[in-house]
């Protein structure tokens, strides 16, 4: 044999062996996706955590977190500002680069414990391919916000890390009276404690009881992630989500792109939290909010619960991502349940 078919051989062969490895790592990847994934440590009181403000601007804000940070010193734990959070760079908080020095920071010291988002807005996507998470998957920590911190959520969802939907910084602006349960979850949320809720049930729920893995958020980022390495894997897993600000057809088109990628062939179910402030358009749609999301998943035969107490509103209970919660969903004659697993 020539050497010349000797070398061609060889190339082929570690050619072949590449591939395999390529494959290989894929299907680890997705195995990593639908398994247990990793609780951070719960807080305790001397803990230190960080606010920062990883999108949309802070404008005037300064007494607002101010507020945030006594109400955590309040229950005993040690709270920093990132370096940047007032800053200002059109519609964000500090350009991409200061902000993502600032997560990178939180991420990076492993005496901070939380980072807890000043407020949502837009520009989390634009910081997740800017980080670098090897020191964050030694040490994890708790990710906390809603709204544009889907992006956090559906991305360190596919780390293997639990994140929590719960409330931001600027939420200590809300009347006292309407957020008693937000602050109370939040609470028991970040120290350990269990974490149950018995709803009130709507006449739209689909009922049934299954258990899975709790995953999702606002529904736009929900969209936006589609196609990217941190579209969340919904498979045997229950999807929550929730959203403000939108026309009716404009929810309907982002739950169909959910819907043709796949996100409710094979999930165990759907929790609906707020659809809030819905704009109205010139031409009426025809149907409610509920009517609008059972027909987008008429032909699949999970339980939905709407009305979850989770979203922009005033009154949002904290999840906590990526934990697998066992979900009773009744008729309207009974309470329907969410039972977060230790």
């Amino acid at each position: 044999m020539s050497t010349k078919k000797i070398f061609g051989l060889l190339f082929l062969s570690l050619l072949m062996m590449n591939c395999k490895a390529i494959g290989q790592t894929k299907v680890d990847s997705i195995k990593v996706k639908t398994t247990t994934l990793i609780t951070p440590p719960y807080l305790i009181p001397g803990d230190s955590i960080v606010i920062l403000a990883p999108a949309g601007i802070l404008k005037n804000r300064q007494e607002t977190i101010k507020k945030a940070k006594e109400l955590a010193e309040s229950w005993g734990l040690k709270v920093r500002l990132g370096k940047h959070i007032f800053n200002k760079s059109g519609h964000f908080a500090g350009s991409d680069i200061e902000r993502a020095a600032d997560f990178q920071e939180a991420l990076d010291n492993p005496n901070i414990k939380a980072i807890w988002s000043g407020r949502g807005g837009y520009g989390s996507v634009r910081l997740l391919d800017n980080l670098d998470y090897t020191k964050f998957l030694e040490n994890p920590k708790w990710v906390i916000g809603y709204s544009d911190i889907t992006a956090f959520h559906s991305h360190f969802h596919n780390l293997g890390i639990e994140t929590m939907h719960a409330m931001m910084g600027t939420s200590v602006d809300d009347k006292p009276e309407e957020i008693i349960e937000t602050l109370a979850s939040f609470k028991k949320a970040i120290f350990g404690e269990l974490l149950k809720y018995n709803i009130a049930s709507s006449k739209y729920n689909r009922t049934g009881k299954v258990e899975g893995q709790i995953v999702g958020g606002n529904l736009a980022l929900l969209a936006s992630m589609l196609g990217s390495k941190s579209e969340t894997n919904t498979k045997g897993k229950i999807i929550f989500i929730e959203e403000i600000g939108e026309y009716k057809y404009s929810i309907d088109r982002m739950l169909q792109s959910l819907k043709r990628a796949g996100y409710f062939e094979n999930c165990a179910g759907v929790i609906i939290g707020d659809i809030s402030k819905i704009k109205t358009n010139s031409t009426k749609w025809g149907s409610t909010i509920e009517e609008l999301v059972l027909d987008v998943i008429k032909e699949y035969n999970f339980p939905v619960l709407f009305d979850f107490p989770a979203g922009h509103e005033a009154d949002n209970r904290a999840l906590i991502l990526g934990r697998n919660v066992k979900l009773t969903v009744s008729s309207s004659s009974k309470q329907s349940k969410v039972v977060f697993r230790e």
